[in-house]
């Protein structure tokens, strides 16, 4: 690439032989462009002017432009670059792959923006009172467009846009401006400018004897359109046989080189200079011919896309047209229905008449029947007051002989009724604290007739359990199987321990019927088995926390009772009932002196024991020897806590848990239904459980009031406000195994043991080397922790 000085080019003239619409076309004869016939005809005023998409980036352009060859005719050179992607309803898609209609939309659209674009050129151009003409092209690259339109026209001055000297160093590579200066043919010469001023020039090569492809063109084209001036054709011919292997000087006149060209008088000269008048006028009149074209060619294009719409207007007239027949023709046959239905009215009111006329006179009949039926209503309603009242006298009597029944019962109880020695004893105290009796019938009333609909289950000793409603509430009716000595046994104890107890937490007996060995107790929505099986409805970690700390109430009551301790002996979640406020009572107590060896060697009665699945809440001890103790109780306890903490009843489960607490992986079993259990809770809980589960009766804790105090304070601790020397440095949460370390502080042994673990030798607080990492057990520290948690 030629970097030059700017400087004024010399005015020579450049045919156009575009119409704006196609290019001309090309000869294969030609001549020496320094020839002064060349010159005189192709050395034109027509400066070449190469723009882009934006015309406020084309205004300066356009401004030095007129400035520079003021009164020269303009002609713009534009380049069309379709765009590689076309906007579809999926986006933006590459144009081989979006739908052909879509494409060829887009083109059209694409078309219509560029012609728009040319029209506002050449309004520029009009307005600064500009002859004007266009080129356009279409090409991937806009730099090898704008060189192809230079060589198909043969542009031999082309002005065009440039970025400033320091960006050409970095982007002169990639820029259309150095493209073309580097790769535009010998012939043309270019000036470069960015915001109305002259950057560089590029010259003309001096050496070149290549005419300019635009200057080839068909000698039958000239011949053609010099038809309508005389002695055109002959011109023409002469200057198109010039010979091509001499150059004259341009400076040199055309007398002076008549002999060179073959020319020999000077009256040919003036007739060649006057059909080169001519054919300049022919050329500018064609030019306007071809603007004006141009112009009828976008009004029939617009008048072309009105016609078109008018054209889908008068469809869519004639549809509508044709749509409204249809609604008409529908509407006359609905019109024509409605008339029938009208008829038809008619015709049926006249009907309804003669009936209506019926009607009235059997209404003066029913009115005579309806005086005389209130009259034997009114009778009838004295009667039924008149037996209203003998019922309720019959109800008056039938409760006072219900209750001389139930004192004679009782009386006859005591004399009857002798207790062995160290059994609880049938006092007046206790006497009178039995519940109320109900007969067979009440109960039969209760349950319709002891329905199927109405049995809720089954229960040991062939019992079965109903629901029922009594006195305006909902009960639970187990009626014992009247044949089955066990079952007589068991209710006569049940009604003599349980009639007696009065616990928050213990199922309520509402009262008995000895005629049919049943009993009546409160009923409660559902059991905690049937609450944690539903995975969607299960309750935090506070609540189950709260329901362990229940049970440990309720057992203390019970192994703490006098004159004998209270075995509960068939502690399971399906026996552990919840109310709607999810607070525990415990029912389906079993008596260990009801089993003796004879039972217990029954295979009905061990696999009742034993349970239909694989996983037992019945102490081992138990199921071996079948004697119940307290410490069955708490083995089943200590199941319960287990099972409440992971949700899991595999076989093993105290094995399970006592794994991860040694292995520090406790928190991977937990069940996550229940929430984020606080670490300090999760470790006196399992430690609780693994306690109450030992395989040695001995090893198992007793339920003691502080235990039970401590167990209340676990589900209440976050609302409490901790004391902060209760709290690990390192977890944040309360000790449970308070270690004292060199260093003078108290951790959570487990926490600091993991830190050593991981290399460490510095104390946690101060971050200084630890002297030693022997711990101490801070057992006055665990003391106060301990006693803060069961005196709240």
């Amino acid at each position: 690439m030629e970097l030059l000085r700017p400087l004024h080019p010399p005015v020579t003239m450049a045919t156009d032989g575009c119409s704006g619409f196609s290019p001309a076309a090309s000869s294969q004869d030609g001549f020496h462009l320094n020839s002064p016939v060349a010159a005189d005809v192709f050395r034109g005023d027509k400066i070449y002017v190469a723009v882009g998409k934006s015309v406020e980036k084309a205004v300066s352009l356009f401004h030095w432009t007129f400035r520079r060859f003021r009164g020269r005719e303009i002609c713009v050179l534009h380049v069309h670059q379709p765009s590689p992607l076309i906007p579809t309803l999926l986006g933006k898609l590459p144009a081989t792959q979006a739908n052909p209609d879509v494409v060829s939309a887009y083109r059209r659209e694409e078309k219509d923006q560029t012609d728009k674009l040319l029209l506002d050129y050449m309004s520029l151009c009009s307005r600064s009172k500009v002859n004007a003409s266009f080129v356009t092209t279409e090409n991937e690259q806009v730099r090898k467009g704008i060189l192809d339109l230079v060589n198909e026209y043969g542009v031999q001055k082309l002005v065009m846009g440039a970025v400033p000297e320091t960006w050409m160093k970095v982007t002169k590579n990639s820029s259309k401006s150095s493209y073309a200066a580097k790769n535009a043919p010998p012939f043309c010469q270019i000036w470069f400018v960015n915001k109305g001023k002259l950057l560089y020039t590029k010259e003309p090569s001096e050496s070149y004897d290549v005419m300019p492809p635009s200057i080839h063109q068909d000698s039958n084209t000239l011949r053609s359109q010099s038809l309508h001036y005389p002695g055109m054709e002959r011109g023409l011919q002469q200057v198109y046989h010039c010979p091509r292997s001499r150059s004259i000087s341009p400076h040199r006149s055309l007398v002076q080189t008549s002999s060179d060209s073959g020319c020999s008088s000077s009256t040919e000269h003036e007739e060649e200079a006057l059909l080169y008048k001519q054919l300049e006028e022919v050329n500018m009149e064609a030019e306007a011919s071809r603007n004006e074209a141009f112009q009828e060619f976008l009004k029939r294009k617009r008048l072309e896309a009105q016609a078109s719409e008018a054209i889908s207007k008068v469809k869519a007239y004639e549809s509508a047209y044709a749509q409204e027949l249809e609604l008409r023709k529908a509407a006359e046959e609905t019109l024509n229905g409605a008339r029938r239905e009208h008829e038809q009215l008619l015709e049926r009111r006249e009907v309804a008449a003669k009936e209506l006329r019926k009607a009235m006179r059997n209404i003066a009949i029913l009115e005579n029947q309806v005086q005389e039926a209130n009259r034997r209503r009114e009778e009838s309603a004295q009667e039924l007051k008149l037996i209203q009242a003998s019922i309720t006298t019959l109800k008056i009597e039938k409760q006072t002989i219900q209750r001389q029944r139930f004192e004679a019962a009782k009386w006859l109880d005591r004399w009857k009724i002798r207790e062995p020695a160290g059994s609880i004893s049938c006092t007046d105290e206790s006497t009178a604290a039995r519940p109320p009796e109900f007969s067979y019938l009440d109960l039969e009333t209760a349950t319709c007739g002891f329905s199927e609909s109405f049995k809720i289950g089954y229960e040991m000793y062939g019992s079965s359990v109903y629901k029922g409603e009594m006195s305006n509430r909902t009960v639970v009716i187990k009626k014992l199987h009247p044949d089955n000595l066990e079952a007589q046994s068991e209710f006569q104890q049940e009604v003599r321990i349980v009639g007696k107890l009065d616990h928050k937490h213990i199922l309520r007996l509402i009262g008995t019927c000895h005629e049919s060995y049943a009993l009546v107790y409160e009923y409660m929505p559902g059991s905690l088995e049937s609450h944690l099986s539903n995975k969607s409805n299960s309750f935090s970690w506070k609540t189950r926390t709260r329901i362990i700390s229940e049970i440990a109430n309720t057992l203390l009551f019970l192994h703490t009772s006098r004159p004998e301790e209270i075995i509960h002996g068939n502690l399971t979640p399906k026996n552990i009932l919840l109310d709607s406020e999810l607070s525990c009572k415990l029912c389906n107590f079993r008596f260990s002196p009801l089993v003796n060896e004879e039972t217990f060697r029954c295979r009905s009665f061990r696999l009742y024991e034993e349970g239909s699945g694989p996983f037992s809440f019945t102490d081992p001890a138990v199921l071996q020897t079948g004697n119940l103790t307290t410490k069955s109780d708490v083995y089943s306890f200590g199941m319960i806590i287990l099972w409440l903490l992971t949700g899991n009843q595999s076989p093993g489960l105290s094995n399970e848990v006592r794994k991860a607490v040694s292995s520090s992986k406790l928190t991977s079993i937990l069940d996550a239904s229940a929430g984020e259990w606080p670490s300090f809770v999760v470790k006196r809980l399992a430690d609780l459980g693994l306690r109450c589960t030992e395989s040695n009766t001995r090893d198992r804790p007793v339920v003691s009031p502080v235990l039970v105090k401590e167990l209340e304070q676990l589900s209440v601790l976050e609302d409490r406000r901790i004391p902060p020397f209760f709290l690990c440095p390192i977890l944040k949460e309360i000790m449970y195994d308070p270690q004292l370390a060199a260093d003078g502080f108290t951790y959570e042994g487990e926490a600091l043991c993991g830190w050593f673990k991981n290399g460490r030798e510095t104390s946690p607080m101060t971050n200084l080397k630890l002297s030693h990492l022997d711990l101490t057990p801070n057992h006055s520290l665990r003391v106060a922790i301990q006693d803060w948690l069961c005196n709240p």
